[in-house]
Formats: C-alpha cells, structure tokens, sequence
C-alpha cells in the first residue's frame, strides 16, 4: 500500500521514494512509488500534475488502495526519485475544497440544506442543493462562512474508531467503505471527505458566490475561494471600472446607467421601427403600378428588406426584390410577389449567383455573392421588363 504523505502533510510540495513498479500503459507509463504526495482524483477534487525523476506526472488515480502515477517517460524500478508536485496548483484545490466545506456547513446549519453533487474545475466550483435558497439566504450563509475564516480557526483531520462514529454527527454525500476521514472545520462543519484541506480556515481567505440558478429540486452555485476568487473578483472590478467610464457613472451605479441606456437604445429601436414603416410606404407609393421592381438598398437589416419587399409587392403589380448590400460583402435578398410562388426563382437566384437562401409561397430571403452588374443581368434575363431602382 502507498503511504499516503498528502493526508500526513497536505503542505509536502518535494519528498523523495523508491519505485516499486513500472509499466507501459496507455497515455504513458504507470509508476507505482512506496510513498506520494501526490493527490489521486478523487471526491470532487482533481488529482495533482508535477514530476517524479525529471519527467512529468500526467495523471495520478487510485486502484486498490495503490497510487498510480501517469508518467511520460518510464522509471527504473528499484530507483529512489525526487517527487515534486505543482504546490500553487495543489494548494489553490485546498483553498477551493476547503471554503466549499465552511460555506456547505453554513447553509446546512443555517437553512438545512444538504450539499447533494459538488465539482471542482478549471474555473470554478459548483455546489448543487438540495433545496432552492433566496439571494438573502445565500448572502447571509456567504458573509457567516467570511466571518469564519476569518477567526482562522485550526482545520481537524482525524479517522475516528467505530465507537464513536456510532454517535458523531457529520456530513456525507454517500457511504464510504473502510476507513472514515473525517474533516472538522470546528463550529462550522464535520463532513466525511477524501481531499486535502488547508491547516487553519484563514488560509481559505475568502469565499465568493458567484451565480445560483435553478437545478434540479434545488440550486447550482458557483463558488470560488482564496487566490482564485480573488483574481475573479479583480477581473469583474476592472470590467465594472471600464464600464463606468464609458457611461460616465460612478462604479457603484454601473447597473442604474446600464438601466437608461437599455431604455434610450429601446427607444431608439421604436423610433427607427417607425421611420422604416415610413420608408416602406413612401417606396411602395412612388412605385404603384410599376410592374416588377428590383431595388438596391445599404445599410436595410434583414427584417427591413423583407418589410420593404412585401410592401411594395403589394402596390407595384409584380415582383419586388430587395438586394441589401452586406458589410462583409455581398448582398442580402427579399423578395416578394403577392399570389406567387418564388420557391423555383429563389433556387435559381441562389445557383447563378453563389447564394444560399429560400422560403415559400410568395416570399423568399436570403443572400447572394455576387456584384450588382451580375445581380441586374439576372434580374433582367427572369424579368425582361424589370424596373431597376
């Protein structure tokens, strides 16, 4: 059996051990050393990455109590190497594992809720609940688990005997087999865990709740701890100060200036919506009567071209093509022909022209790529008495 040294000492960044064992495995070699810092996957929390003898520790997993290591390169067996694991990796996990632990023993004391599922990536930590919470609950649990770690209280990490595993009460998301660590964060939480953990709370440093949505019967959070929430929290400062200055407000009153500028922008909309209603009947005015029209236009967004397509459609006594010139290049189209059907004339548009697009009935939208010279040379070639504008 692997001696363990990241529950003796979880602080061990560089020990030395023999290799016992080593074979070719897929993704590498799998080395079996006497003794490991290195932290299997496991409970939630990834497994840690470093170097054993010089090559580099892709993996590491537990298999019948042995920790296997995922090596790039093979090791002698027999050999004594020099371990080293990525501390600044390894110990941002126990910043993020242990805050996960205060802030699910507050919300268990305080609302009685149980921590049912509990990841830790990349990026983040979620914690799923088995009841949903109001954002007072979740801030009132959040500043209770802050005052803790800030009393730096010291972190208990001990395997009971079964006596008294017959009356302590802990938290456990599911049954463990053999031997029952329990963590102890005293007065705010005793819960049945695998991981490594920091020695005192005030190495946590803080604890962030960053969003709550629904899931399942409960919530999902999405937390950070320590280093990590605190880069997080720079980054969406920094944004929040950017934003300020680009509307002019205070960064405390980010969200009220944001508020106006949504109602202005909505306003905005409405008044173009009904300059462009204008526009479309103005056109299809001028062009009552005037048999198949074909029109080129800049700056008409998708929905504009089709509006001004069918409204003229509706007057001219014909077909109405709108062509919309596109930022990127090309030409986006609309057409319309009331009592048509332009299914056929659009498939044949888009073919002689590299479009893509289509619809039924007497309308059709897409774009095409192609120059206008091309665009009227088809136009006229379907419609010979086209009227271009």
């Amino acid at each position: 059996m692997t001696e363990k040294l990241y529950y003796s000492d979880p602080f061990t960044a560089k020990f030395e051990a023999e290799v016992r064992a080593c074979t070719a495995a897929k993704g590498g070699f799998e080395v079996l050393l006497d003794r490991t810092a290195f932290y299997p996957e496991g409970g939630g929390q990834p497994f840690d990455l470093g170097s054993l003898g010089g090559v580099q520790v892709t993996g590491v997993h537990e298999r019948a109590g042995e920790v296997v290591h995922t090596t790039d390169a093979p090791l002698s067996p027999g050999s004594r190497v020099e371990g080293r694991i990525d501390f600044e990796r390894r110990f941002r996990f126990m910043q993020q594992h242990s805050g996960e632990h205060i802030l699910s023993g507050f919300l268990h004391s305080m609302f009685g809720v149980e921590n049912a599922g509990f990841h830790m990536g990349a990026d983040a930590v979620t914690v799923d609940t088995s009841a949903p919470l109001s954002p007072e609950q979740l801030a009132q649990a959040e500043l209770a688990a802050n005052r803790y770690i800030a009393l730096d209280r010291e972190v208990r990490c001990r395997y009971p005997d079964a006596e008294e595993l017959k009356t302590l009460e802990y938290r456990s998301k599911k049954e463990i087999e053999g031997a029952l660590r329990i963590v102890e964060f005293p007065g705010a939480d005793r819960c049945a865990c695998c991981g490594t953990h920091v020695a005192r709370a005030g190495q946590v440093g803080l604890v962030k709740i960053l969003s709550a949505v629904p899931f399942r019967s409960g919530m999902r959070l999405e937390i950070l701890c320590g280093l990590a929430a605190i880069e997080r929290l720079g980054a969406i400062a920094s944004e929040n100060t950017a934003v300020s200055r680009l509307l002019s407000a205070k960064p405390l009153e980010t969200s009220a200036a944001v508020s106006r500028t949504l109602e202005a922008l909505a306003a905005a909309k409405a008044q173009a919506a009904e300059l462009e209603r204008r526009l479309c009947t103005i056109r299809a005015d001028a062009l009552r009567g005037a048999g198949d029209v074909v029109i080129f236009e800049q700056g008409l967004a998708p929905d504009a071209a089709r509006r001004l397509a069918d409204a003229v459609a509706e007057v001219c006594g014909g077909l109405c093509a709108v062509f919309a010139e596109a930022e990127s290049g090309g030409w986006r189209y609309a057409a319309a022909e009331h009592g048509g059907d332009l299914a056929g004339f659009a498939k044949e548009l888009n073919a002689a022209l590299g479009g893509r697009g289509g619809g039924r009935g007497g309308l059709v939208q897409g774009s095409v790529n192609a120059p206008r010279e091309d665009i009227e040379r088809f136009m006229q070639s379907k419609f010979p008495e086209v009227r271009a504008v």
